[in-house]
């Protein structure tokens, strides 16, 4: 394929971002329609990929190859594949309706919107980078809009939300170049490319192996994250603006888990074999840890935010599994968090513009006055309770069916923590929308048309993917296995 569909996602993006800084701070109108049409634009090119995408192949589609820094062997290097294909679809669609809803932001909107476009920059080329030193770089390029997105425009403890996630973040980054170093210096030739790294000629040392894995798993652990490193979470969700929570959750997170996919277990493999005990604790412990904490929590907002820490532990878990079901489980589920957290995020958002409170126990009774939001956000939580014929379920599901033959005690554990989800779920609906209404939310408005158009794309793709969950899996299954049959993992 000539067109270069991959650079043009990411540049439109870009361009939209340098426009943006050329518009006059006081007309709004047009800072918004640049912002809408550069997720528009990214949103409408990824429906284009998955139509040209051929299932069938396991190898990198849509390659774009160009010398860039020729001295050290760097390359300007993309590409898509039944791995990342989804991720792509996902940052795009995320990009595109969380724009539509920061049209509520109502100060240094100029500002706002053109590290809104930056940060889709980075998240985009992230997950079609095929060069270690241009995944950096865009790695990177998340962290600094981020910073000033919930550093600018968040709540009260906006400035510690923001440092705390500055620093963390930047730490993990540090180990993840020391890794990538590594990898660079030990190959012959010295190479960045991820495809040639995961060749049997460049295959280093079992103790070498363990090493870089060590240091890049620092780099994507806190990404994901993986409990202990999660602290950070649910102070950038809290003080963050919705539309960033909706990014932070749907798209951020799954950077982490995409960087044990695309390089630490294809690049390593004896070191994955060698670390899948220790993983599988710790996405139990994430499993368990998050769904509990989550219970206590008495902001909405926090709940949601340690709701992502127990299903990212799904994940985990099912990459511990080394079976393909697990795999696809873990993967799948990477992309059905994005759309059921982002979802549950907007709808926290839509409460909160309305009450100006997150505190659970300051609600009730609203399923009366919002009956729109009501249903809405029932669906979103037994989707994200993991009910069947929701698309959370779908690959939780797949997550333990893969853990189970390798991990049993482990994997019988991890079903608890979907009870545990069940119960603070549940208990989450009642305090919101059923006893008796709180008088001072008597004139609460329902859902308006804006907010209505924004969360129906999300519900359509949850339901459609838990009554025929087979739309998303025959994208990934081919590279999935390919994957698999070159770790030497258990092809079921």
């Amino acid at each position: 394929m000539n067109f270069p569909i991959l650079t043009y996602i990411i540049s439109s993006t870009l361009l939209g971002a340098v426009l943006v800084l050329f518009v006059p701070k006081k007309n709004i109108f047009l800072i918004k329609t640049i912002a809408t049409l550069a997720t528009a634009i990214p949103l409408l090119l990824s429906v284009i990929l998955l139509f040209r995408f051929n299932l069938s192949g396991a190898d990198m589609q849509f390659q774009e190859k160009l010398a860039w820094i020729p001295q050290i062997n760097v390359w300007y290097h993309l590409g898509a594949d039944g791995i990342s294909i989804g991720l792509i679809f996902l940052t795009a669609l995320l990009g595109f309706l969380a724009c539509i809803a920061s049209y509520s932001i109502n100060t240094r909107e100029k500002e706002y919107f053109f590290f809104y476009l930056l940060l889709n920059v980075g998240m985009l080329g992230t997950f079609m980078a095929l060069d270690l030193f241009l995944f950096y770089m865009f790695w990177e390029v998340v962290l600094v809009p981020m910073y000033f997105l919930i550093g600018i425009w968040g709540g009260p403890r906006k400035e510690y939300a923001a440092i705390k996630f500055f620093l963390y973040t930047l730490a993990g980054s540090l180990f993840m170049l020391l890794g990538i170093l590594a990898l660079y210096f030990t190959s012959t030739p010295h190479t960045f490319n991820m495809l040639e790294l995961t060749q049997p000629a460049h295959a280093l040392t079992l103790g070498l192996q363990i090493l870089i894995f060590i240091a890049l798993f620092l780099g994507f652990a806190i990404k994901v994250p993986i409990f202990p490193f999660h602290t950070w979470l649910p102070d950038a969700h809290v003080e963050a603006p919705t539309p960033v929570s909706v990014l932070l959750a749907g798209v951020l997170l799954k950077m982490g888990a995409y960087g044990f996919f695309r390089i630490s277990f294809p690049i390593l493999k004896e070191a994955a074999h060698y670390f899948v005990f220790p993983l599988a604790v710790l996405g139990v412990i994430n499993i368990i840890y998050g769904a509990f904490v989550a219970m206590a929590q008495k902001d909405f907002k926090k709940m949601v935010a340690y709701s992502s820490v127990s299903h990212m532990g799904f994940v985990i878990l099912g990459l511990a599994s080394m079976t393909v079901i697990g795999f696809n489980g873990a993967l799948l589920e990477m992309f059905n968090h994005g759309i059921i957290t982002g979802g549950m995020f907007l709808l926290v958002g839509v409460l909160y513009e309305r009450t100006h409170t997150r505190e659970l126990d300051k609600f009730g009774g609203l399923g009366v006055k919002m009956p729109v939001y009501a249903g809405l956000l029932t669906v979103f939580s037994l989707a994200s309770l993991g009910l069947p014929g929701l698309s959370g379920f779908v690959s939780e599901f797949l997550s333990l069916l893969g853990a189970y033959p390798v991990f049993k005690l482990i994997t019988v554990i991890s079903v608890l923590g979907m009870i545990i989800t069940a119960a603070y779920f549940l208990y989450m609906l009642q305090r919101v929308l059923l006893g008796r209404l709180n008088e001072k939310w008597a004139d609460i408005v329902d859902m308006n048309k804006l907010e209505i158009f924004i969360i129906v794309p999300l519900l359509l793709i949850m339901i459609v993917i838990g009554v025929y969950p087979l739309i998303a899996l025959k994208y990934q299954a081919s590279a999935i296995n390919a994957l698999m049959q070159k770790m030497g993992g258990m092809l079921f």
